[in-house]
């Protein structure tokens, strides 16, 4: 397993810089085409009627919107080949209601028709906007992920709607959930959901976030389409294999 407590390096410095760099070109494309379909942001997350944003882009723009996909094979908070031609970014927090209704219905669904036909690859940032009790399940998410429970994590966090920030994500809960998802070594794992590394990641998900213009959630990044809030199956469905055609 690897190791619980290392801290920011200088490889992580280099990235953040660059994600920064990435974030001066990005922003004023995304945040345009995003705008076009956000809610006020007065209550952080989306309503279930947001609509898929901007589909035509110059060719400059496309290649920045498909700049944050990471295609890690190591990564363990992404799932699907590291070449499919499809790749969704998914910004998400454990707190939103909306975020377990796609978790719950539509994700098992994309995951049975796209990824495991080596169509779609599905990778998770780590986007809390509710709150402390966010931060520390999203914190909780990465330290199941160091080993390799991050998915079973994530359905054991989304099984019920919880009402935000009352107590459903203290360390004793969410260690039940981590136990309940088949992490082995909880000792590790509260170790590293208290890390700075831990800290370190979500940042760098929320940094990569906000300068793509995404203020709430669920939001995801199909390629170059953004998709606001928890879409019916078809319009991921629609959005995934229009991606997968252009790919060609």
């Amino acid at each position: 397993m690897p190791s619980s407590s290392s801290p920011t390096t200088p490889r992580v410095r280099r990235r953040n810089r660059t994600l920064a760099a990435t974030a001066a070109g990005l922003a004023a494309v995304v945040t345009a085409v995003l705008a076009l379909t956000l809610d006020d942001g007065s209550s952080g997350a989306t309503s279930q009627d947001s609509t898929v944003a901007g589909t035509s882009t110059p060719d400059a723009q496309t290649s920045a919107l498909l700049a944050p996909a990471r295609r890690d094979t190591d990564d363990p908070l992404a799932v699907g080949d590291a070449d499919a031609p499809v790749v969704m970014i998914e910004y998400s927090d454990f707190q939103c209601p909306y975020c377990g209704k796609f978790a719950r219905g539509t994700e098992p669904e994309l995951i049975r028709s796209y990824v495991e036909k080596g169509v779609l690859r599905i990778e998770w940032r780590n986007f809390p906007i509710f709150g402390e009790e966010s931060e520390q399940a999203a914190r909780a998410a990465w330290a199941a992920g160091r080993q390799g429970r991050f998915w079973e994590f994530h359905d054991q966090a989304y099984s019920t709607t919880h009402e935000k920030n009352s107590g459903a994500f203290t360390t004793d809960k969410l260690t039940a959930m981590a136990k309940a998802a088949g992490v082995d070594d909880l000792d590790a794992f509260r170790t590293d959901m208290d890390s700075d590394q831990a800290k370190a990641a979500i940042e760098q998900d929320q940094n990569e976030g906000y300068s793509l213009g995404v203020t709430s959630t669920p939001a995801f990044l199909v390629n170059d389409v953004p998709v606001l809030g928890a879409q019916p199956l078809d319009t991921f469905e629609e959005t995934i294999e229009a991606a997968a055609k252009a790919a060609r």
